[in-house]
Formats: C-alpha cells, structure tokens, sequence
C-alpha cells in the first residue's frame, strides 16, 4: 500500500499574518503605556511648577505686607518707600520686584514684562535676585492700585513657560493702613 501526502497549500501564510497582527497589538500598547506615562509626567512638571509661582506671589504679597508692617513700628506713613511719591519702586500702577532675602523693592525698567527672572540659590533652594544664583523660568511683578487713602489692592503675577506654552499665576490681596 502507498500513501501519498498532500499538502494544503492554502495555510502556509497564515503564521505570519498571526505573527503581525500580534506585533500591531504590541505595538499599540506599547505605545499607549508611554504616552500616559509622558502625560503623567508632564503634569508632575507643571504642578510642580505651578506649585513654586504659588509661593512665590505669596511671598511677593508677604514682602509688602512686611515692609508695611515695619512702616508702622518706625512711626513712619504706611506706604513710605513701597508706594508713598511717584518716586517710590511700586507707586501706583508701576511693576516692580521683591527681593525677601535682602529685604529691598526695585522698579521694574519698563512694565511688568521686563521685569527680571528670578534666581534660585542652588545651595539651600532661596529664590531672590542673586546675579550669582542660577536663572529659573519664573518672572514675578508686582502692580499696587490705590483703592482709598487707607487701602491698596497687591497684584502679583508670576509667569513662567514650559516649551512654547506660556503660564500665569496672579494672586491678588488688599492692604489696609492699620495705624
């Protein structure tokens, strides 16, 4: 007795279709795994970012705040060398810095968008305007309006940008003259 084999020739090709299509499912989670995973990361950026310019408008309210506080202990007006004259570095209107570390308020030269970036200490992690610390992506203003004679509104802007996108955080808070 002779047995003959036949092949069916009609399968030969489907392993390897079996074989791309697995690799095409692979490769979409692959894929979908690293870009939640580049979303996630992203946003830890930004919160962390946007963490600091929180902090850092904080502390530009708490500079003026301090220095009107320290107005009051000396018997001196309220306002004296924040906003008192047109001369002052923050008179009504006009964008200028704090600096909490040397405890000092500079003008801004033409607007709060020139005013300059903010330095981080590399040491210990302070942020002021050290030439010597290293530049961060963060720009403070600060802009005082006059609501009454014994009241003044603080804006404080911080802004900074990731790649192309630009962001703000603007904290706003009222002053009273408490003498």
């Amino acid at each position: 007795m002779i047995m003959i084999r036949t092949h069916n020739n009609s399968t030969k090709g489907f392993t390897i279709i079996e074989t791309l299509v697995a690799v095409a499912i692979l490769i979409v989670a692959v894929t979908g795994a690293f870009s939640a995973a580049q979303t996630g990361l992203s946003s830890a950026i930004f919160s962390k970012n946007e963490v600091i310019a929180f902090y850092l408008a904080q502390e530009g309210v708490e500079n003026i705040r301090n220095i009107r506080d320290e107005n009051g202990l000396k018997g001196q007006a309220w306002l004296t060398d924040i906003a008192n004259v047109p001369a002052d570095p923050c008179y009504f209107g006009k964008a200028c810095i704090t600096d909490s570390i040397t405890n000092t308020i500079s003008p801004c030269s033409g607007g709060a968008s020139t005013c300059p970036v903010v330095l981080e200490d590399p040491v210990n992690g302070f942020y002021g305007y050290n030439s010597s610390w290293a530049a961060t992506p963060f720009t403070r203003s600060i802009v005082l309006t006059q609501i009454n004679a014994n009241e003044v509104s603080i804006l404080v802007t911080v802004t900074w940008s990731k790649g192309i996108v630009a962001r703000n955080f603007h904290v706003r808070e009222n002053i009273l003259n408490w003498q």
